[in-house]
């Protein structure tokens, strides 16, 4: 969606003329991309970088019991997409293999230039759950698994889908576990609660949050076990859910992009040490592999897997 078409989608709504104009606060009306103010995970020491999609640091902190060294980070983004821009753009990273639940890296990349090693896509193909409209966090697990054997001596990235939403759990609480708007159709289930589209309470959907993040801790500490060297447990960005946002304090929902208020910024950034460090060396320029777990042409899946996954603001 082109800036004009953001603009008027805006006017049509006060609550997301409220968003644009909060975001061309914290963005310094467009003089910077980022928050300058986060840090940078690349430029950290670890052998293995787990990125919880949208997972905020109190609730990590109330809800986690992975061992390991907890601390409070910044992170440079309130959206994926503005994560990669911020963290991975124009970067040599020969010496990592990413293992993404999250399609977003591929649906940029004209525009996210990254050398990795490898990118192994686990939302492309068998890996996607059509029943949850989503990756399942045991299928991320073992998707890293099978990549630090391959790549034995390379850094790896593992970005979970979880706790963004679809919410895992939701068909316990919403008929069918589904959101949809008054046309049928698959808006942001934030922006609906936003909008006032949808009559679902603040409680309620923070408790299908946290469940979210309580379905994929386990997997993430079978990870940590099957791992040697240092894990870091972070996320790429966090999550309102009906904090007031700054500097129109009116109640927000989701994580749009470009506002960096501490819900939205604020991630866990949690050590775990295991054994012996990964000797890490750095691939020849041109011998990226391609991903094992990928599609031949996963291309035209890509907009229904977004959609699935929410990404409408």
């Amino acid at each position: 969606m082109d800036t004009r078409a953001r603009l008027s989608r805006a006017l049509s709504a006060p609550v997301l003329f409220c968003r644009h104009a909060n975001r061309l606060y914290h963005r310094r009306l467009g003089r910077r991309q980022y928050n300058e103010a986060g840090v940078d995970p690349f430029d950290a020491d670890w052998d293995t970088l787990v990125v919880l999609d949208a997972c905020r640091y109190d609730m990590f902190e109330r809800q986690s019991d992975l061992p390991g060294r907890l601390e409070r980070r910044q992170s440079r983004a309130s959206t994926t997409v503005e994560f990669l821009r911020a963290t991975v753009d124009g970067r040599d990273l020969l010496d990592t293999v990413y293992v993404t639940a999250n399609p977003q890296l591929y649906q940029h990349r004209a525009e996210i230039d990254a050398d990795f090693a490898a990118v192994v896509d686990v939302w492309s193909g068998e890996g996607w759950d059509d029943d949850h409209g989503t990756v399942l966090p045991e299928t991320v697990t073992e998707a890293a698994r099978r990549a630090a054997e391959r790549h034995p001596h390379k850094r790896l990235v593992v970005h979970y889908m979880q706790p963004h939403y679809p919410f895992l759990g939701a068909e316990t609480a919403f008929e069918g576990g589904d959101f949809t708007d008054a046309d049928g159709g698959h808006e942001n289930v934030w922006v609906q609660r936003l909008r006032g589209d949808i009559d679902v309470s603040r409680e309620e959907i923070w408790a299908l949050y946290e469940d979210n993040l309580d379905r994929v801790l386990p997997h993430v500490e079978r990870l940590l076990s099957a791992l040697d060297g240092r894990t870091v447990v972070t996320a790429d960005h966090g999550n309102m859910v009906g904090e007031r946002a700054f500097p129109i304090p009116f109640r927000e929902w989701g994580h749009p992009r470009g506002i960096y208020t501490p819900e939205l910024v604020e991630v866990p950034w949690l050590v775990h040490e295991d054994g012996p460090r990964r000797e890490i060396r750095r691939a020849a320029p041109g011998s990226q592999d391609e991903s094992t777990d990928r599609d031949a042409s996963p291309t035209d899946a890509v907009a229904d897997r977004l959609r699935d996954l929410g990404y409408a603001e």
